[in-house]
């Protein structure tokens, strides 16, 4: 018998009846289009590294390095614990301390509590949350220096706002910048409502994430608000609450905008020096950028550690 003839309309059948032994071939451009999309990718990636490492952590750098360093008349010399030493013997240096605590256990009781206070009730109301959130919110939206120079008209002695309200009750007019005893408390306050709006509004996200059959089943129980709020509310937003209180904690110990344009910086007697504060004033007014690194390096390994040791007690309790 004669062998089969193949024609050429046979063999092109047969090579496409039979499968690729490796799958599909690639598709032509494929690879190429892949290699131009990871390299956009990795493009806006390395400019936004770029950034953080020039903005970030060379400027931390390059602290560390001036903490140890001394420069006089251009000249840089390496000084070791000098700047240090020059830092603990100045009296200032513990009086901006005590000044920084004051200020950071004020602003908890009064930037910590109320926030979460206005929150509790803007998610109680039925009407108006939007305009209310608005209202709360619109401090944060002023630039900071147009909101503390606001409160510095309020507190002024001669025609301020908040001594013509006392003076309508009766009341005597304080001096609320000039007092060393008032003038932490005014600033305080005046941080408190710039920066509670933000605050506010986070509080109220966690709130309105509670599930409602948590407060029926409360109800159920007899339970009134104070009990609703301490056996269900805060339980259900203890992770935000502690983070913001980590968050506001690293906040408050590096004030300085509100105490320089009320008080001048320094405040009566010293009473609103802050450690930021000491920080600028060793750098731009004496010069000493050595002594400013070293305190500002302090100033970071105290927060660095009050960070570590609070991850760390959360973790404990989650475990």
């Amino acid at each position: 018998m004669s062998a089969p003839s193949l024609t050429p309309s046979k063999v092109a059948r047969a090579r496409h009846a039979q499968p690729p032994a490796d799958g599909p071939p690639p598709r032509a451009g494929s690879f190429g289009r892949s290699l131009r999309r990871n390299l956009t990718a990795h493009g806006f990636l390395i400019g936004a590294v770029l950034c953080f490492a020039f903005f970030s952590w060379y400027p931390m750098v390059r602290e560390f390095l001036l903490a140890f360093q001394k420069t006089d008349q251009g000249e840089v010399s390496w000084v070791g614990l000098d700047n240090l030493r020059t830092v603990f013997k100045d009296p200032a240096f513990w009086q901006a301390w005590r000044n920084t605590l004051l200020f950071t256990v004020l602003a908890l009781v009064l930037g910590f509590a109320v926030p979460f206070v206005v929150a509790l009730v803007i998610n109680e109301l039925r009407h108006g949350k939007g305009y209310l959130r608005l209202l709360v919110y619109l401090p944060v939206m002023l630039p900071p220096v147009a909101a503390v120079l606001l409160f510095k008209y309020l507190y002024d002695p001669g025609y301020g706002l908040l001594n013509e309200l006392l003076g309508s009750v009766g009341l005597p007019e304080q001096q609320w910048l000039q007092d060393p005893d008032l003038s932490m408390l005014s600033v305080v306050i005046a941080s408190t409502w710039m920066n509670m709006g933000g605050a506010a509004l986070i509080y109220l996200a966690a709130l309105q994430g509670i599930p409602g059959e948590l407060y029926e089943a409360a109800e159920l129980d007899g339970a009134g608000l104070l009990r609703k709020v301490w056996h269900v509310t805060i339980p259900q937003t203890r992770l935000i609450l502690s983070l913001m209180l980590l968050m506001q904690i690293i906040a408050t110990m590096q004030v300085f905008v509100e105490p320089f344009l009320l008080t001048g910086g320094a405040g009566p007697e010293g009473s609103t020096t802050t450690v930021v504060y000491l920080i600028y004033q060793y750098a731009f007014n004496f010069n000493n950028y050595g002594a400013a690194a070293a305190l500002g390096l302090l100033l970071l390994v105290l927060l660095a550690g009050f960070s570590a040791a609070y991850v760390k007690l959360n973790r404990a309790e989650d475990e």
